[in-house]
């Protein structure tokens, strides 16, 4: 799905594989090797989406600081409902393919972001899942040479343990945050038609 969508968009694109029990070590470790590369490679800025988590900015910030990249955050602090809205009447058209158990059921994975969707949010759930409520894959919009044809998948529930090696997880270390740490979610499976 990704590298049809790369493909539509005509943009290059690179992978990096990670095995599904990924610690943070190992992480940092192959994001440094291919920001090294890219950085030899003469590309001095990086651009993210995020919009406002600030531990997730400085995070990356002092990653790319390392190797003498600069991160770009072109809509940092805009507000969610008015860039959702905007994204939407552009022509831009996105599914769910991922929501976090403890706040979105079953039924809002495999959903189809519309106005629809925005409003059966619960309160407290940003419309853009800027909290990790829910992730989204982008099929068709102006920027798409054509849009990516799929067809609704398998919906399962993952859940995860955390490492027993608290530096190895990804979130703040506080005994509040781990407690409410977000370990299962509803997944959707995309399958590209031929």
């Amino acid at each position: 799905m990704l590298d049809a969508q790369a493909k539509s968009i005509n943009i290059p694109l690179e992978k990096i594989y990670f095995p599904a029990d990924v610690t943070m070590d190992l992480y940092n470790k192959k994001m440094k090797a291919k920001t090294d590369e890219l950085k030899s490679l003469g590309l001095n800025y990086a651009v993210f989406g995020d919009i406002f988590l600030e531990d997730l900015k400085k995070y990356r910030d002092s990653k790319l600081q390392e190797v003498g990249i600069t991160g770009v955050y072109p809509l940092w602090k805009q507000d969610t409902k008015t860039l959702l809205r905007e994204f939407l009447a552009l022509g831009f058209k996105t599914i769910t393919v991922c929501v976090n158990a403890k706040l979105l059921g079953e039924e809002f994975v495999g959903r189809i972001i519309d106005e629809d969707f925005i409003n059966e949010l619960p309160d407290g759930v940003d419309v853009c899942g800027e909290n990790g409520e829910f992730h989204t894959f982008c099929y068709d919009g102006p920027i798409f040479k054509n849009p990516i044809e799929f067809e609704i998948g398998e919906k399962v529930l993952k859940s995860y343990t955390l490492n027993k090696d608290d530096s190895q997880n990804c979130h703040t270390n506080t005994k509040e945050k781990v407690k409410n740490y977000d370990t299962s979610f509803w997944y959707c499976d995309l399958v590209l038609k031929e």
